[in-house]
């Protein structure tokens, strides 16, 4: 179960990471390209930024695997 969530968290907030790029670059928000201004493209936006948070835990575990 974890590995699954891991891999969902990861998937995800690369994707946010590409829709960043894109604005950065190119000025194309591709979320809002999909969904439009509407209730879909707030909850990717919201499961983008829950993804980043919880990839904040893959810190502890880097730190637990170069401490043994």
């Amino acid at each position: 179960m974890d590995k699954a969530l891991d891999i969902t968290a990861l998937t995800i907030s690369i994707i946010g990471a590409i829709n960043w790029g894109l604005i950065g670059f190119f000025n194309f928000n591709l979320v809002g390209f999909a969904f439009g201004d509407s209730w879909l493209s707030r909850i990717v936006y919201a499961l983008v930024g829950l993804c980043g948070l919880y990839l904040l835990t893959f810190y502890a575990n880097v730190r637990r695997r170069s401490e043994s």
